[in-house]
């Protein structure tokens, strides 16, 4: 086989890979894991349910993939959302828009399905905890950077806070299945974003006091 001929190979496979991995995410979606075979993958990409085992060894491991890929689109988009936010009012916001995109977006339908298919597969326990911790370190970072250093992180450490957030989030995919119009979940986020004004004092870091600093400065000098 000539170059060209392996460089197009390799374009088809990548292609069919693609298209079986947004066929996936699709159809765990909208017809949920139970329903989620390889027949029924293939016939969304109109390829050979083979190529399911082919490319990726089996559905699960198609459908983790189907989430990997969703998970990577999420995190360019939200970190792009936190960027700018400095204050406890900016982060509520952020959250509140956050769990909208992923909810329009069909990413949390995505998690939630495979996350309630771990119930009854233990094997998908230890995927799902270790494609989690990426989020955790997101949040954690981003909380870091509005509150660290103040006494709210001194009162609720923002490792602590991630896994709080992380906590509620999970519930949340759960829950929305129930919450069809939304109206609960709402008014979580609607509350958060009334208590963070009032929250406002915890945030305030202190000034560095000029004496210690002097202080300090010379410390180094004498050390140096």
């Amino acid at each position: 086989m000539g170059a060209r001929s392996a460089a197009g190979a390799e374009a088809r496979s990548a292609e069919t890979r693609e298209r079986l991995i947004a066929a996936a995410a699709a159809v765990l979606r909208t017809q949920g894991y139970g329903r989620a075979s390889a027949r029924t993958i293939a016939r969304e990409a109109g390829v050979n349910s083979a190529l399911v085992f082919y490319h990726f060894g089996g559905v699960d491991a198609l459908l983790l993939a189907a989430l990997d890929s969703s998970s990577a689109e999420r995190m360019a988009r939200h970190t792009a959302t936190v960027a700018r936010v400095n204050s406890l009012e900016e982060l509520a916001e952020a959250a509140t828009r956050i769990y909208r995109d992923d909810l329009e977006g069909g990413h949390i339908t995505l998690f939630s399905e495979l996350v309630a298919a771990a119930v009854a597969k233990p094997e998908l326990r230890e995927e799902l905890r270790r494609r989690a911790e990426p989020w955790l370190a997101f949040v954690e970072e981003t909380l870091e950077r509005v509150v660290g250093g103040t006494a709210l992180a001194r009162l609720m450490p923002p490792r602590d806070l991630a896994n709080a957030a992380l906590t509620f989030y999970l519930g949340a995919n759960l829950f929305s299945v129930l919450d069809a119009d939304r109206s609960r979940t709402e008014s979580v986020f609607a509350m958060v974003r009334r208590l963070a004004p009032r929250a406002k004092l915890l945030t305030i870091r202190r000034p560095v006091r000029l004496g210690r600093a002097r202080g300090f400065g010379r410390a180094r000098r004498a050390t140096g």
